[in-house]
């Protein structure tokens, strides 16, 4: 499943490779790389591989689980799609408390005693993912894991779930990508290495 969807990712655009001209995160960073999964959702046959791929990896690592939760907001249709697969209630978790209303960061019934699969697009640093687990935590949850579709596999996302004593897992990640690619030819030797470079040090990388 690993390689099928990483090809597939790249097939639809999903996933972007720029080795020669870098894309800019948020963060300042400077990417080879640009990941949207959203796209995924435009394709049914996909979307139903990826529901199955998050299934069968919520089954093996989290077994017992009686809630998935989605962080906002690419995390949220593919939570639904697997709350749905496995008939279990949703919630989702907003980057911060609404400002109007009734001020929710959470929205959706939080049920006491609920053991919470988070669920995401994708993981980099893990930061996001994990402010939302702490907000769930803060209302007295028991998330118990974290799933996602993709992961960049920095160490840095390591260390901060490591920190959380949280375990997460992807259906398929950079170093796999990065095979796919260069098997179909669409990076070369070269920038494969200049690729491997950046996941080891994002912060530092340019061209």
């Amino acid at each position: 499943m690993e390689k099928e969807l990483a090809q597939h990712l790249l097939e639809i655009g999903a996933v972007k490779l720029s080795p020669n001209k870098p894309y800019t995160w948020a963060s300042g960073w400077k990417s080879p790389i640009y990941c949207d999964n959203r796209l995924t959702l435009s394709y049914p046959k996909l979307r139903k591989k990826i529901t199955m791929g998050l299934y069968t990896l919520t089954c093996n690592f989290f077994p017992g689980v009686t809630a998935i939760a989605g962080v906002a907001t690419a995390g949220i249709p593919q939570g639904v799609l697997l709350a749905e697969k496995m008939g279990l209630p949703f919630l989702y978790v907003r980057p911060k408390p609404k400002e109007h209303g009734m001020g929710n960061q959470i929205e959706g019934q939080l049920i006491e005693g609920a053991r919470i699969l988070m669920v995401e697009d994708l993981i980099s640093t893990g930061k996001s993912s994990l402010e939302a687990v702490k907000a769930l935590k803060d209302a007295g949850a028991n998330v118990v894991g974290l799933v996602s579709i993709f992961s960049y596999g920095f160490e840095l996302a390591t260390r901060n779930f490591e920190n959380e004593e949280l375990k997460f897992v992807s259906i398929t990640d950079y170093a796999t990508l990065l095979e796919v690619a260069l098997e179909q030819k669409v990076i070369n030797k070269t920038q494969l290495k200049a690729l491997e470079q950046w996941r080891k040090h994002p912060e530092k990388w340019d061209v």
